[in-house]
Protein backbone atom coordinates (compact mmCIF):
# COMPACT_ATOMS: atom_id res chain seq x y z
CA UNK A 1 0.00 0.00 0.00
CA UNK A 2 1.15 3.51 -0.90
CA UNK A 3 -0.25 6.63 0.16
CA UNK A 4 -1.46 8.95 -2.77
CA UNK A 5 -3.63 11.93 -3.41
CA UNK A 6 -6.16 11.98 -5.58
CA UNK A 7 -4.20 13.68 -8.50
CA UNK A 8 -1.19 11.62 -8.32
CA UNK A 9 -3.09 8.34 -8.32
CA UNK A 10 -5.30 9.47 -11.60
CA UNK A 11 -1.55 10.22 -12.94
CA UNK A 12 -0.32 6.93 -12.36
CA UNK A 13 -3.37 5.13 -13.27
CA UNK A 14 -3.21 6.97 -16.49
CA UNK A 15 0.93 6.38 -16.51
CA UNK A 16 -0.55 2.25 -16.39
CA UNK A 17 -3.27 2.62 -18.80
CA UNK A 18 -0.84 4.22 -21.50
CA UNK A 19 1.56 1.92 -20.96
CA UNK A 20 -1.02 -1.00 -21.50
CA UNK A 21 -2.65 0.17 -24.35
CA UNK A 22 -1.75 2.12 -27.30
CA UNK A 23 -4.97 2.92 -28.35
CA UNK A 24 -5.00 5.44 -25.44
CA UNK A 25 -4.73 9.03 -25.86
CA UNK A 26 -5.28 12.31 -24.46
CA UNK A 27 -7.00 15.10 -25.63
CA UNK A 28 -7.73 18.43 -23.65
CA UNK A 29 -6.53 21.64 -23.14
CA UNK A 30 -3.76 22.42 -21.56
CA UNK A 31 -3.09 19.26 -20.64
CA UNK A 32 0.41 19.14 -21.94
CA UNK A 33 1.25 22.95 -21.48
CA UNK A 34 -0.17 26.66 -21.74
CA UNK A 35 0.90 30.04 -22.32
CA UNK A 36 4.22 30.90 -21.21
CA UNK A 37 5.89 27.13 -20.70
CA UNK A 38 8.25 26.56 -23.05
CA UNK A 39 10.66 23.57 -23.79
CA UNK A 40 9.82 19.83 -22.00
CA UNK A 41 7.90 21.93 -19.32
CA UNK A 42 4.49 20.33 -18.80
CA UNK A 43 1.48 21.92 -17.00
CA UNK A 44 -0.65 18.83 -16.96
CA UNK A 45 -3.83 20.56 -17.14
CA UNK A 46 -5.71 23.22 -14.26
CA UNK A 47 -4.87 20.42 -11.51
CA UNK A 48 -1.74 18.76 -13.01
CA UNK A 49 -3.39 15.38 -13.34
CA UNK A 50 -1.45 14.68 -17.00
CA UNK A 51 1.65 16.27 -15.91
CA UNK A 52 4.68 13.93 -17.35
CA UNK A 53 2.32 11.84 -19.64
CA UNK A 54 3.31 13.86 -23.10
CA UNK A 55 7.31 13.37 -22.05
CA UNK A 56 6.53 9.75 -21.97
CA UNK A 57 4.35 8.86 -24.45
CA UNK A 58 4.68 11.66 -27.06
CA UNK A 59 2.75 14.83 -28.59
CA UNK A 60 0.90 12.31 -30.92
CA UNK A 61 -0.92 10.53 -27.91
CA UNK A 62 -0.99 13.28 -25.39
CA UNK A 63 -2.59 16.14 -27.47
CA UNK A 64 -3.60 19.96 -26.56
CA UNK A 65 -6.37 21.30 -27.90
CA UNK A 66 -7.85 24.75 -29.22
CA UNK A 67 -10.44 26.53 -26.64
CA UNK A 68 -12.97 24.10 -28.28
CA UNK A 69 -14.96 21.60 -26.31
CA UNK A 70 -17.26 21.61 -29.25
CA UNK A 71 -14.74 20.48 -31.45
CA UNK A 72 -12.19 17.96 -29.76
CA UNK A 73 -15.15 16.22 -27.98
CA UNK A 74 -16.30 15.67 -30.97
CA UNK A 75 -12.94 14.27 -32.63
CA UNK A 76 -12.50 12.17 -29.56
CA UNK A 77 -16.35 10.54 -30.35
CA UNK A 78 -15.15 9.97 -33.91
CA UNK A 79 -11.83 8.43 -32.49
CA UNK A 80 -13.63 5.81 -30.33
CA UNK A 81 -16.03 5.19 -33.57
CA UNK A 82 -12.55 4.10 -35.21
CA UNK A 83 -10.78 2.37 -32.55
CA UNK A 84 -8.88 4.35 -30.60
CA UNK A 85 -9.68 4.55 -27.13
CA UNK A 86 -9.94 8.57 -26.12
CA UNK A 87 -9.69 9.99 -22.63
CA UNK A 88 -11.01 13.92 -23.07
CA UNK A 89 -10.49 16.61 -20.25
CA UNK A 90 -13.14 19.25 -20.42
CA UNK A 91 -11.84 21.53 -17.65
CA UNK A 92 -14.62 22.68 -15.92
CA UNK A 93 -18.04 20.66 -15.89
CA UNK A 94 -19.93 23.89 -16.70
CA UNK A 95 -18.16 23.53 -19.82
CA UNK A 96 -20.61 20.97 -20.89
CA UNK A 97 -23.06 23.52 -21.89
CA UNK A 98 -20.62 24.16 -24.52
CA UNK A 99 -20.21 20.45 -26.31
CA UNK A 100 -23.50 19.02 -25.12
CA UNK A 101 -24.78 17.96 -28.09
CA UNK A 102 -21.45 16.14 -28.96
CA UNK A 103 -22.52 14.26 -25.74
CA UNK A 104 -25.70 13.79 -25.33
CA UNK A 105 -26.66 13.90 -29.15
CA UNK A 106 -23.53 11.77 -30.51
CA UNK A 107 -21.63 9.86 -27.87
CA UNK A 108 -24.16 8.29 -25.77
CA UNK A 109 -26.33 7.31 -28.39
CA UNK A 110 -23.89 5.87 -31.27
CA UNK A 111 -24.24 2.28 -30.36
CA UNK A 112 -27.91 2.14 -29.89
CA UNK A 113 -28.20 3.89 -33.64
CA UNK A 114 -25.73 1.33 -35.03
CA UNK A 115 -27.54 -1.46 -33.43
CA UNK A 116 -24.54 -2.37 -31.64
CA UNK A 117 -22.61 -2.79 -34.24
CA UNK A 118 -19.76 0.83 -32.98
CA UNK A 119 -18.09 0.54 -29.72
CA UNK A 120 -17.70 3.92 -28.17
CA UNK A 121 -14.69 3.74 -25.58
CA UNK A 122 -14.64 7.11 -24.17
CA UNK A 123 -14.07 8.68 -20.91
CA UNK A 124 -14.55 12.32 -20.56
CA UNK A 125 -12.76 13.42 -17.02
CA UNK A 126 -13.88 16.98 -15.76
CA UNK A 127 -14.33 18.76 -12.50
CA UNK A 128 -16.86 19.83 -10.03
CA UNK A 129 -17.38 21.16 -6.83
CA UNK A 130 -17.92 24.25 -5.05
CA UNK A 131 -15.95 25.22 -2.02
CA UNK A 132 -13.20 27.34 -3.24
CA UNK A 133 -14.97 30.38 -4.40
CA UNK A 134 -14.58 29.69 -8.33
CA UNK A 135 -17.90 31.26 -9.11
CA UNK A 136 -21.22 30.36 -10.25
CA UNK A 137 -19.35 29.36 -13.85
CA UNK A 138 -16.85 27.10 -12.65
CA UNK A 139 -18.15 25.10 -9.28
CA UNK A 140 -21.53 23.17 -10.13
CA UNK A 141 -21.55 19.69 -9.85
CA UNK A 142 -23.73 18.24 -12.79
CA UNK A 143 -23.66 14.62 -12.46
CA UNK A 144 -26.85 13.90 -11.92
CA UNK A 145 -27.77 15.95 -15.02
CA UNK A 146 -25.26 13.74 -17.23
CA UNK A 147 -26.62 10.28 -15.99
CA UNK A 148 -29.99 11.25 -16.50
CA UNK A 149 -28.83 10.87 -20.50
CA UNK A 150 -29.12 7.15 -21.65
CA UNK A 151 -26.20 5.96 -22.84
CA UNK A 152 -23.69 7.33 -20.02
CA UNK A 153 -22.42 5.88 -17.50
CA UNK A 154 -21.28 8.66 -14.73
CA UNK A 155 -18.75 7.79 -11.54
CA UNK A 156 -17.55 10.23 -8.97
CA UNK A 157 -14.67 8.81 -6.77
CA UNK A 158 -14.13 10.41 -3.05
CA UNK A 159 -10.66 8.63 -2.76
CA UNK A 160 -7.11 8.50 -4.47
CA UNK A 161 -8.21 4.02 -4.85
CA UNK A 162 -11.26 4.68 -5.97
CA UNK A 163 -10.22 7.43 -8.69
CA UNK A 164 -7.38 5.05 -10.07
CA UNK A 165 -9.61 2.32 -10.16
CA UNK A 166 -13.22 3.60 -11.49
CA UNK A 167 -10.63 5.30 -14.31
CA UNK A 168 -9.20 2.07 -15.16
CA UNK A 169 -12.86 0.74 -15.64
CA UNK A 170 -13.84 3.47 -17.63
CA UNK A 171 -11.21 3.12 -20.32
CA UNK A 172 -11.42 -1.00 -20.31
CA UNK A 173 -15.56 -0.07 -20.90
CA UNK A 174 -16.76 -0.17 -24.43
CA UNK A 175 -19.10 2.49 -23.99
CA UNK A 176 -18.83 6.30 -22.96
CA UNK A 177 -18.11 7.22 -19.00
CA UNK A 178 -18.27 10.83 -17.64
CA UNK A 179 -15.66 10.89 -14.43
CA UNK A 180 -16.69 13.75 -11.92
CA UNK A 181 -13.10 14.37 -10.20
CA UNK A 182 -14.27 17.39 -7.46
CA UNK A 183 -11.91 19.93 -7.28
CA UNK A 184 -11.25 20.11 -3.70
CA UNK A 185 -10.51 16.51 -3.45
CA UNK A 186 -7.39 16.55 -5.58
CA UNK A 187 -5.36 16.62 -2.36
CA UNK A 188 -7.04 14.69 -0.34
CA UNK A 189 -5.03 11.49 0.68
CA UNK A 190 -5.12 7.51 0.93
CA UNK A 191 -4.09 4.37 0.80
CA UNK A 192 -3.50 2.87 -2.90
CA UNK A 193 -2.61 -0.95 -3.75
CA UNK A 194 0.71 -1.11 -5.75
CA UNK A 195 -1.28 -2.63 -8.79
CA UNK A 196 -3.78 0.14 -8.94
CA UNK A 197 -6.40 -2.78 -9.22
CA UNK A 198 -9.90 -1.43 -11.03
CA UNK A 199 -12.92 -0.76 -9.31
CA UNK A 200 -16.35 -2.04 -10.78
CA UNK A 201 -18.46 0.58 -12.69
CA UNK A 202 -21.87 0.26 -10.45
CA UNK A 203 -20.44 -1.22 -6.70
CA UNK A 204 -20.87 0.68 -4.24
CA UNK A 205 -19.05 0.39 -1.00
CA UNK A 206 -20.09 0.42 2.73
CA UNK A 207 -17.26 2.65 4.55
CA UNK A 208 -18.42 2.30 7.92
CA UNK A 209 -21.31 -0.12 8.73
CA UNK A 210 -24.55 0.73 10.65
CA UNK A 211 -28.06 -0.32 11.79
CA UNK A 212 -29.61 2.96 13.11
CA UNK A 213 -29.71 5.18 9.71
CA UNK A 214 -28.17 4.73 5.86
CA UNK A 215 -26.68 7.38 5.19
CA UNK A 216 -25.50 7.61 0.94
CA UNK A 217 -22.70 10.69 -0.09
CA UNK A 218 -20.87 10.89 -2.80
CA UNK A 219 -17.57 12.67 -3.81
CA UNK A 220 -16.96 15.68 -1.70
CA UNK A 221 -19.76 14.86 0.87
CA UNK A 222 -17.91 11.25 1.71
CA UNK A 223 -15.84 13.00 4.12
CA UNK A 224 -18.24 15.16 5.68
CA UNK A 225 -20.38 12.41 6.28
CA UNK A 226 -17.60 10.20 7.87
CA UNK A 227 -17.13 12.77 9.86
CA UNK A 228 -21.12 13.32 10.91
CA UNK A 229 -20.87 9.01 11.64
CA UNK A 230 -18.04 9.18 13.95
CA UNK A 231 -19.70 12.53 15.39
CA UNK A 232 -23.08 10.75 16.12
CA UNK A 233 -21.09 7.43 17.15
CA UNK A 234 -20.30 9.26 20.42
CA UNK A 235 -23.98 10.13 21.09
CA UNK A 236 -24.46 6.37 20.44
CA UNK A 237 -26.33 6.72 17.19
CA UNK A 238 -25.24 3.52 14.76
CA UNK A 239 -24.83 5.27 11.08
CA UNK A 240 -24.16 3.41 7.64
CA UNK A 241 -22.44 5.65 5.45
CA UNK A 242 -22.44 4.42 1.99
CA UNK A 243 -20.63 6.07 -1.17
CA UNK A 244 -22.14 4.39 -4.35
CA UNK A 245 -19.00 5.54 -5.97
CA UNK A 246 -21.00 5.41 -9.54
CA UNK A 247 -23.98 7.68 -10.03
CA UNK A 248 -25.15 5.56 -13.17
CA UNK A 249 -25.15 2.20 -12.81
CA UNK A 250 -26.50 2.91 -9.32
CA UNK A 251 -25.77 0.25 -6.86
CA UNK A 252 -29.53 -0.04 -6.01
CA UNK A 253 -29.27 -3.53 -4.20
CA UNK A 254 -26.46 -2.14 -1.60
CA UNK A 255 -28.90 0.68 -1.09
CA UNK A 256 -32.01 -1.41 -0.48
CA UNK A 257 -30.26 -3.83 1.43
CA UNK A 258 -29.25 -1.45 4.08
CA UNK A 259 -32.48 0.20 3.94
CA UNK A 260 -34.18 -2.86 4.60
CA UNK A 261 -31.90 -3.11 8.10
CA UNK A 262 -31.76 0.63 9.56
CA UNK A 263 -35.25 1.80 8.22
CA UNK A 264 -34.24 5.20 7.65
CA UNK A 265 -32.43 7.28 4.62
CA UNK A 266 -30.21 10.00 4.35
CA UNK A 267 -28.59 11.20 1.26
CA UNK A 268 -26.38 14.00 1.11
CA UNK A 269 -24.77 15.36 -2.38
CA UNK A 270 -23.67 18.85 -4.05
CA UNK A 271 -25.55 18.09 -7.13
CA UNK A 272 -29.18 20.03 -7.28
CA UNK A 273 -32.16 20.37 -4.86
CA UNK A 274 -34.22 19.88 -7.91
CA UNK A 275 -34.45 16.32 -9.75
CA UNK A 276 -30.85 15.29 -9.41
CA UNK A 277 -28.85 12.21 -7.68
CA UNK A 278 -30.38 12.57 -4.39
CA UNK A 279 -34.02 12.45 -5.88
CA UNK A 280 -32.84 8.99 -7.64
CA UNK A 281 -32.19 7.91 -4.30
CA UNK A 282 -35.06 9.18 -2.31
CA UNK A 283 -37.42 7.76 -5.80
CA UNK A 284 -35.48 4.46 -5.16
CA UNK A 285 -36.67 4.30 -1.77
CA UNK A 286 -40.04 5.02 -1.98
CA UNK A 287 -40.82 2.53 -5.45
CA UNK A 288 -38.34 -0.37 -4.08
CA UNK A 289 -38.09 0.40 -0.11
CA UNK A 290 -41.01 1.77 1.18
CA UNK A 291 -42.45 -1.54 3.35
CA UNK A 292 -38.44 -0.83 4.86
CA UNK A 293 -39.04 3.12 5.56
CA UNK A 294 -39.83 3.83 9.58
CA UNK A 295 -39.63 7.04 8.78
CA UNK A 296 -39.64 9.72 5.48
CA UNK A 297 -36.40 9.70 3.78
CA UNK A 298 -34.93 13.05 3.76
CA UNK A 299 -32.18 14.51 1.56
CA UNK A 300 -29.60 17.03 2.09
CA UNK A 301 -28.59 19.12 -0.95
CA UNK A 302 -27.68 22.92 -1.80
CA UNK A 303 -30.04 25.60 -2.39
CA UNK A 304 -31.89 25.41 -5.75
CA UNK A 305 -29.61 28.66 -6.57
CA UNK A 306 -26.29 29.08 -8.77
CA UNK A 307 -23.32 28.82 -6.68
CA UNK A 308 -22.32 31.84 -4.58
CA UNK A 309 -18.88 33.40 -4.96
CA UNK A 310 -18.29 34.86 -1.54
CA UNK A 311 -16.64 32.67 0.81
CA UNK A 312 -19.10 32.92 3.62
CA UNK A 313 -22.09 32.83 1.50
CA UNK A 314 -20.36 28.98 -0.43
CA UNK A 315 -19.75 28.02 2.94
CA UNK A 316 -23.54 28.14 4.21
CA UNK A 317 -24.50 26.94 0.66
CA UNK A 318 -23.36 23.77 0.71
CA UNK A 319 -24.26 20.70 2.98
CA UNK A 320 -22.34 20.87 5.96
CA UNK A 321 -21.13 18.02 9.00
CA UNK A 322 -23.29 19.88 11.71
CA UNK A 323 -26.25 19.44 9.21
CA UNK A 324 -26.29 15.94 8.72
CA UNK A 325 -25.99 15.37 12.42
CA UNK A 326 -28.81 17.65 13.38
CA UNK A 327 -30.99 15.74 10.40
CA UNK A 328 -29.86 12.73 11.61
CA UNK A 329 -31.03 13.02 14.76
CA UNK A 330 -34.61 14.69 13.84
CA UNK A 331 -34.98 11.77 11.77
CA UNK A 332 -34.37 9.45 15.27
CA UNK A 333 -36.74 11.19 17.23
Amino acid sequence: MTSMTIATALNAALHEIMKADERVVIIGEDIVGGSGLSGSEELGGVFGVTKGLAQVFGRERVIDTPISESAFVGMATGAAMTGLRPVVEVMFCDFFGVCFDQVFNQAAKARFLSGGRLKLPLVIRTTMGAGDSSGAMHSQSLHGMLASIPGLAVVCPSTPADAAGLLKSAVAADGPVVMFEHKGLYGAEGEVKANLPAVPLGKGNILVPGDDITLVALSAMVPKAMEAAASLKADGISTEVIDPRTVHPLDSHMILASLKKTGRLLVVDEGAALMGFADRVLSLAASEGFASLKVAPQKLTPPHTPVPYGRKAEASWLPATDDIVSTIKSMLK
